[in-house]
């Protein structure tokens, strides 16, 4: 995910920001096998990918707060969790 938002700082250059990137890799990061059934018609198959693409945007634009070393460490610790 890093990688990818550091491809999205070259936006100027490639045209690729987040919101290209996330229409690109969406299907392919966030893959369902519901889609992939034959049971999904083309417009609920394409309702699927465009909300993937959304979870994948949003990650990308905020790849330096949920991956960051101090958010692992609070997770990890459990802070602001009561027993």
């Amino acid at each position: 995910m890093r990688h990818l938002a550091r491809l999205a700082d070259y936006c100027s250059i490639t045209n690729m920001h987040t919101k290209n990137l996330a229409i690109v890799w969406a299907p392919n990061l966030l893959r369902s096998k519901q889609i992939e059934s034959a049971c999904f018609s083309g417009t609920a198959a394409f309702m699927e990918v465009r909300i993937q693409s959304v979870v994948v945007e949003f990650i990308l634009n905020h790849v330096d707060v949920l991956f960051s070393s101090k958010l692992s460490s609070v997770i990890r610790d459990g802070a602001g969790v009561s027993s």
